[in-house]
């Protein structure tokens, strides 16, 4: 194996990650350039006269009523010293109160969505790896919080409290946000409990942001800072629109807040939420097609009038887009009437998308314009290397968490390999990522299982571990 430089430099700034109480050095990735001085002062905004013919001189009464759903999510993770000395026992005697294990504390922030059944929604970075979650209410109550169910790839989880006498934030419609509404950020900012700010939502549908999931934010520039992660996102009638999660500081998370925040929408919460509560896990649906940009000189050559779409390279068997008729060589341009502008915008619509749920297409195909019907299908969460081929013996394979993917790296991850199985005697570790396989060519999950039809003659993965790349030779 030989070393490879760092594949991704991916930092969560001010709110996601939670607000680590031992250090925080993260930086956010900003593709663009970093602004004059001038162009980096945060956005201040003023109040309407009135809403709904109703004057506001003040957000104090909707605040009143929106705050106590607010709450502190508090967790602690146990984590063992790694000391080389340690493992030989002389040094052990020689040193009993050494510590071996520390914990980290960190705290986040999360909202009541059900005060009957206890149900606070949060981020799944805030809650991730943590041995202990416990949550302050606004009044002061502090509770243990049981875990329901997380999805890594768009941030949310759900936790229950076992609390009476609850205030729960009823979930607006994101869809209806516009441009220029005012909405009101609530949260831990710092480790200030029931902290506000204001501002403006400054674009919806934001995505392409390198290093987080699939998405779908609302861009805001109310102030979102380290602690606000899972915090509310309200409109003036004091909606839940969205959950607080990530803001942008090329300077870093600590420099403060350059009014570049990121929510999650409720709308998308709520599908997420829906599953998790009834499942404990979130299945997504799929075309079930490899896809590719376009080139200007690839467009030209399909007839198209401009460069982008998702051009299609594979439709994998008896999947939805097969049953819809899609072809290799299609483009599709638009889903559901969204614009599709590129391979990964139809690959973060699908990954927002529920098993069963009809979209429409609008496909180009030798120039000519093309309407097809898709209802997608369920996406595998894991194959098992039995049912590929023996070599793979033992060995889970999953799909890589999407932030990956989103920051530009295909392949697999290997979930699991079982002692002693013949994926681990071959070399193969829980954790690699294979990136290529000489069973062909494939992207994804389900395109690695498509590849092994028929089976490879000799089979040999090129997989990263870490920071470096091997090769290894499947026997």
């Amino acid at each position: 194996m030989r070393p490879l430089p760092t594949l991704l430099t991916l930092a969560l700034a001010a709110a996601f990650g939670g607000f680590t109480a031992s250090a925080i050095n993260a930086h956010l990735d900003n593709r663009a350039e970093a602004a004059g001085a001038s162009a980096l002062l945060p956005t201040t905004a003023a109040l309407p006269a009135a809403v709904a013919g109703q004057a506001v001189p003040s957000l104090a009464p909707m605040l009143e009523q929106a705050m106590p759903a607010v709450v502190s999510v508090n967790t602690k993770q146990v984590v063992r010293v790694r000391n080389p000395f340690f493992d030989d026992p002389f040094f052990r005697r020689l040193f009993p109160q050494v510590p071996q294990e520390r914990i980290n504390e960190s705290l986040g922030s999360g909202v009541i969505i059900d005060a009957a059944k206890g149900l606070v929604l949060t981020n799944h970075h805030v809650i991730d790896n943590a041995d202990d979650v416990r949550v302050t209410l606004a009044d002061g109550r502090t509770v243990q919080a049981e875990f329901i169910g997380s999805d890594p790839d768009t941030d949310i989880a759900l936790i229950r409290i076992p609390a009476e006498k609850l205030t729960a934030l009823p979930l607006g419609n994101s869809d209806q946000l516009r441009v220029g509404d005012f909405v009101v950020a609530i949260g831990n900012p710092f480790g200030f409990s029931q902290t506000v700010t204001s501002g403006i939502v400054s674009a919806v549908g934001r995505s392409g942001i390198r290093g987080l999931g699939y998405q779908n934010f609302i861009q805001t520039d109310a102030s979102i800072n380290p602690g606000n992660s899972g915090g509310a996102l309200v409109n003036l009638s004091g909606q839940l629109v969205g959950i607080n999660t990530a803001s942008f500081n090329p300077q870093g998370s600590m420099a403060g807040n350059i009014g570049l925040g990121l929510a999650i929408p409720s709308n998308l919460a709520r599908d997420v939420v829906e599953q998790l509560a009834t499942k404990g896990v979130v299945v997504r649906g799929t075309l079930g097609v490899e896809t590719q940009n376009l080139t200007e000189q690839m467009a030209r050559g399909l007839g198209l009038s401009e460069t982008r779409g998702a051009l299609i390279t594979r439709v994998l068997a008896d999947s939805a887009a097969a049953a819809a008729g899609l072809k290799a060589g299609d483009v599709v341009l638009a889903i559901n009437n969204q614009r599709v502008d590129n391979a990964q915008a139809l690959h973060n619509f699908e990954g927002l998308s529920t098993v069963g749920r009809s979209v429409d297409l609008d496909v180009r195909r030798d120039g000519k314009p093309l309407q097809l019907k898709a209802t997608l299908k369920e996406q595998p969460r894991a194959v098992s290397g039995d049912t590929l081929d023996p070599r793979l013996g033992g060995a889970t394979f999953a799909d890589l968490p999407e932030s990956l993917r989103q920051a530009g790296l295909n392949g697999v991850l290997v979930n699991e390999v079982a002692r002693g199985s013949r994926a681990a005697q071959s070399g193969l570790a829980s954790g690699d990522v294979i990136l290529a396989s000489s069973s062909g060519q494939f992207t994804d999950l389900a395109s690695w299982r498509a590849s092994f039809s028929p089976r490879p003659q000799q089979l040999v993965v090129s997989i990263l571990r870490g920071n470096v790349r091997g090769q290894l030779v499947m026997r």
